[in-house]
């Protein structure tokens, strides 16, 4: 079974990452796309506690639900240490779901500093990536560098996606419509969980239990 991995923030899940999965599944005929919510980003600082984490986890599976071949694992909040990608994937190989090479779906602005994450050399053995546009960011010689240093890489060409978690956050901040940025399904939890109110992180309730 092809499998590739998507890991991010998605604070909030959008229309945008559905669109990267579909397009990614299209071109390199993946059986499975397995969404992977960090729980604590080591490179982003969330003012959030796990529980409020965890509505990132919940919206996430709201987001994929009527997609079979997107599942979204809840990996990164069995652990209390930080959400480091190397431990994840470590962690999945353990546990079986993974049981041959995966793919990594990241953006070319990321790859572009691949080999300066935790433990960068181990980490590229484990996986091939799937870099996507985002912005400019594109720059042969150095992509030509990190395959020179045995990151294994698939460069796909997708159409710019306009739309992004912060602009969410801010229309929800201010309870405007969030049509055709993401599902009707998210766009309910956000406002039913009061998310995003106010200073756009603060005032979060309980998550709902899973449907």
């Amino acid at each position: 079974m092809k499998i590739c991995l998507y890991q991010g923030t998605f604070n909030p899940p959008h229309l945008g990452h559905l669109q990267v999965a579909k397009f990614a599944c299209d071109a390199l005929h993946f059986d499975r796309v397995l969404f992977i919510p960090a729980a604590k980003p080591p490179h982003k600082a969330l003012a959030e506690t796990k529980e409020q984490a965890l509505h990132r986890l919940r919206m996430t599976e709201l987001l994929v639900k009527d997609y079979p071949q997107f599942e979204v694992s809840d990996i990164e909040f069995q652990r209390e240490t930080p959400s480091y990608t190397l431990v994840t994937i470590q962690e999945l190989y353990k546990q079986g779901v993974l049981t041959e090479k995966p793919a990594f779906i990241i953006g070319d602005d990321a790859f572009a500093k691949i080999d300066t994450w935790y433990h960068a050399d181990e980490f590229k053995e484990l996986i091939d990536f799937v870099v996507l546009p985002r912005g400019n960011d594109f720059d042969k010689e150095v992509f030509d560098r990190l395959a020179e240093k045995g990151y294994n890489y698939t460069r796909l060409d997708m159409p710019k996606i306009n739309i992004s978690s912060t602009e969410i956050r801010d229309l929800a901040g201010f309870h405007k419509s969030l049509e055709n940025l993401t599902t009707k399904e998210v766009e309910k939890y956000i406002y039913d969980n009061n998310l995003y109110k106010n200073d756009n992180r603060c005032n979060f309730a309980k998550p709902q239990k899973r449907p």
